[in-house]
């Protein structure tokens, strides 16, 4: 029997855990799953007699030795910032590896040992890294077996709420961490190239700088830039391209919105907020505005950010209760951004029955034979409820297959890498479609560079 060790159970390693003890009998695999917290990793086995549940400390170094030595593949769906000490475990011991975490230096610097011990560290084997790597690489490399050259690349992707499930005015609810979303843009500009022009959005204006497109059956969506969109030109081997841009998605309107905070510091995580335990939401709402004798809250707040009172943004900032006198923030030292991270998370959690939906949208503009043709690629996943997220599924499924199919040896080729070859990308892809996940293309007119439009 072979072993399959999974370090970490928690959301997004929901999908990931019942596909593979679906796959226990006729694989011949025994799971393992390690979790800090041995009850959720008991949760998670669900009973079925190909799992064992243990209590896991990472930090515990016998134990780690202990577990990964018996296992024939190690998954792990830790913090990234933990995979190091696995890997070297995973070296020391000849086990393959799994993650769905950015390569990080130190792990890129394991390499050459990993080749040499003929491994296979797959890494961003999630959904965003993961699915986007795959199901961009797909296309770009069927272009360019037809002799295209790739002019333009964009790439979107989005966490959201389902239609069934949208019942705020943000259009928008938590499927993932809601720190990440607080925090999102911060540390630097938005990077990217237009038209073979370099170009840089700052934190301050990222938010009102928005790309619309539409998904058929779904409607409309805006993407605000990532914060560095030419990390992997080399890696898709588009150095060459004229615009590559990548890009987050939400639904319209959000990013306007959200601006709000932006701009009266609310996202700062910088600096922590004196009595913070004991400041009501609408004392943390005044403590970003001026003085005034007389003024209410609200009237200083529609002031400074020059908000009629019949703007569709006050209404989403009612919804909110950011004005409320009576509720408490009860975080002690917080930064701004983890107050509002908590005020969000009031009305933006995802309710039991709620349902989630992924959306990725891709544009490729390409030349072949003298004439700019383009390639629209879009995937749509809904989840089941707050449990079988459509987040989970598609981060917890391809680290699963990849796995897998390491473990059959049909992924083969050994190092520390991330999903853009044809032996990873085409099976992955392939299975995924099986389960719902799949990509929609189709051409459309080029909309790229355009002559007559000198603007730069």
């Amino acid at each position: 029997m072979r072993n399959i060790l999974i370090i970490g159970a928690g959301r997004s390693a929901t999908s990931l855990i019942d596909y593979l003890l679906d796959k226990s009998e006729p694989e011949n695999l025994h799971i393992t799953i390690g979790d800090l917290s041995a009850e959720l990793a008991e949760r998670k086995t669900k009973g079925h007699p190909r799992a064992t549940a243990i209590a896991f400390d990472i930090f515990n170094e016998t134990q780690r030795h202990t577990q990964i030595k018996k296992a024939d593949i190690v998954i792990s769906m830790l913090p990234a910032h933990l995979h190091y000490e696995v890997a070297k475990d995973c070296i020391t011991y000849k086990k393959h590896m799994v993650t769905a975490s950015y390569i990080s230096p130190a792990m890129a610097e394991l390499d050459e040992r990993v080749k040499d011990a003929g491994l296979v560290f797959m890494n961003e084997c999630g959904l965003d890294p993961g699915i986007d790597h795959m199901s961009a690489m797909k296309i770009i490399d069927e272009i360019r077996d037809k002799g295209g050259r790739i002019m333009l690349f964009e790439s979107f992707c989005g966490g959201l709420v389902a239609p069934e499930s949208d019942n705020n005015l943000w259009n928008y609810k938590f499927t993932w961490n809601p720190r990440n979303v607080v925090l999102a843009g911060q540390g630097g500009a938005a990077k990217f190239i237009q038209e073979g022009t370099y170009k840089y959005i700052p934190y301050n204006k990222l938010f009102r700088r928005t790309e619309f497109m539409d998904v058929e059956g779904y409607g409309r969506f805006e993407g605000y830039a990532n914060r560095d969109s030419l990390k992997y030109r080399s890696v898709y081997g588009l150095d060459d391209v004229l615009t590559l841009y990548r890009g987050t998605l939400r639904r319209v309107g959000f990013s306007r919105a959200w601006n709000m905070f932006v701009t009266l510091g609310m996202t700062e995580d910088t600096y922590i907020m004196e009595n913070s335990d004991k400041m009501s939401y609408r004392e943390f709402t005044n403590s970003f505005l001026p003085y005034h004798p007389t003024d209410s809250v609200e009237l200083k707040l529609r002031h400074i950010l020059k908000i009629d009172q019949d703007d569709i943004l006050w209404e989403k900032l009612l919804e909110l209760d950011l004005f409320n006198p009576n509720k408490k923030v009860e975080l002690h030292n917080a930064t701004p951004a983890q107050i509002l991270e908590k005020i969000l998370s009031d009305k933006w959690t995802l309710s039991p029955d709620d349902k989630d939906m992924i959306v990725m949208y891709h544009k490729f503009g390409y030349e072949i034979n003298g004439k700019k043709e383009q390639i629209d690629s879009t995937m749509v996943c809904i989840g089941q409820d707050q449990t079988y997220t459509a987040m989970a599924k598609t981060v917890g499924l391809p680290v699963a297959i990849a796995a897998l199919k390491i473990l059959n040896g049909v992924i083969s080729t050994p190092g520390v890498q991330l999903p853009i070859n044809r032996e990873v990308y085409e099976p992955i892809l392939k299975e995924l479609e099986t389960y719902g996940i799949v990509f929609h293309e189709k051409q459309v007119p080029y909309q790229g560079y355009n002559p007559f439009n000198v603007a730069s």
